[in-house]
């Protein structure tokens, strides 16, 4: 079954409140307009319930089927980036600074789309509960929407997300079980030692060249420590030190991430880190300051739920355009806090050959509007079956 004929019927509208959410991007939690253009067109769409405010500017609607059932949850997410866009298009961002460089403007259209077509329709026994997320962008908004008793004020059984994927063609589906998208944890590393004359360097503890042999070290983590069959990366992002050609500094800072899919070895980068900095810091008689934070976890996908979200792309998009044992990705997401809180699945949906995701030329492509309506649809209803 190709895609649904309402769906392609609503596509130029949905179009239109795509491009309007991308000329207006918002950042992390301070998504109030985009907030109040969704609850708008919630009540526009006969919604039984609107909830705003949820994970501080986040947005449910309950959308009731024509029987008494189950309540799942499809998600959203809402806010922009920090980039200043390149697009050129005639919709590109109006704000500069700012833009919608990952695609959550057309995940909430095609969320948007799908909640008029169930408000419409209601063939589904149970409840639907259209989750508009703000703050993915490093906010963590999806861990404040589970603190905030979302899944236990709805109801929530089960839960379903979705993502664009540059790459992938129009019309395709990407899903696995187990680990599809990595914990993104973040450390800060400042090296202590003893500033001199750059000619001198006997007389002082050299903090660059003791940060040189660190970011060469944590990459052992990767080569020499965890098994060659288990993912984990290690990237050191910042390194400030100095303030003139000649002066050796007190002090270097160092920044950067660590990638894992699972617990176990997330557990040895962060213990390993800790040891090379201290040890190489103390080799040389400096000091090391380390703050390791913990930040998204792993995005786990449910077994059953991920065969209940492949069912759905193939009956849209058939055998052949569904991936169901894609390789993990190891780009972070805080859907994940969902995920750990019901049982659930997160799915690719092919973005085509455009700019990759967080870069300035990226725009989301509209073709995939009708197919994403469509899989939803597809998925409440088949989980909701009447």
């Amino acid at each position: 079954m190709p895609i649904l004929n309402r769906a392609a019927e609503l596509q130029d509208e949905v179009t239109e409140w795509r491009r309007f959410i991308h000329s207006r991007p918002e950042l992390l939690f301070a998504v109030e307009n985009t907030a109040a253009f969704v609850a708008e067109k919630l009540k526009e769409f006969g919604v039984d319930e609107i909830v705003t405010g949820i994970g501080r500017t986040g947005v449910v609607g309950l959308i009731r089927g024509k029987g008494d059932g189950r309540t799942i949850g499809l998600r959203a997410d809402m806010d922009a980036l920090p980039i200043t866009e390149i697009s050129g298009k005639p919709w590109a961002s109006t704000t500069p600074g700012k833009m919608h460089a990952c695609g959550h403007d057309g995940h909430t259209a095609m969320l948007l789309g799908a909640a008029k077509y169930l408000a419409e329709t209601r063939n589904f026994n149970g409840n639907i509960a259209v989750i508009f997320q703000p703050a993915e962008e490093g906010g963590g908004g999806g861990n404040l929407m589970v603190k905030d008793g979302m899944m236990e004020r709805f109801r929530i059984e089960e839960v379903y997300g979705m993502h664009n994927l540059p790459g992938l063609p129009v019309g395709q589906f990407a899903i696995r079980k187990g680990a599809i998208m990595a914990a993104t944890d973040e450390f800060t590393i400042t090296i202590k030692g003893r500033g001199g004359h750059a000619a001198m360097p006997h007389m002082a503890i050299d903090p660059i060249a003791i940060g040189a042999q660190v970011v060469a070290n944590l990459q052992l983590i990767a080569s020499r420590t965890v098994d060659p069959l288990r993912s984990v990366v290690v990237s050191v992002t910042k390194f400030n030190a100095g303030f003139a050609h000649n002066v050796i500094p007190n002090e270097a800072s160092l920044a950067g991430t660590v990638r894992t899919l699972d617990d176990e070895v997330r557990n040895v980068a962060e213990h390993r880190l800790r040891q090379i900095v201290t040890s190489l810091a103390s080799a040389h008689g400096a000091e090391a300051e380390i703050h390791f934070h913990r930040n998204y976890p792993v995005t786990f996908n449910h077994a059953a739920e991920t065969e209940h979200a492949a069912a759905a792309a193939r009956v849209i998009a058939g055998d052949q355009n569904v991936n169901a044992e894609v390789d993990p990705l190891m780009g972070g997401e805080d859907f994940s806090y969902m995920l750990n809180a019901r049982p659930g699945a997160f799915i690719f949906i092919g973005n085509g050959d455009s700019a990759n995701l967080h870069n300035a030329a990226y725009d989301f492509n509209d073709d995939v509007i009708a197919h994403g309506i469509s899989y939803w649809v597809r998925l409440a209803e088949q989980r909701l079956d009447s």
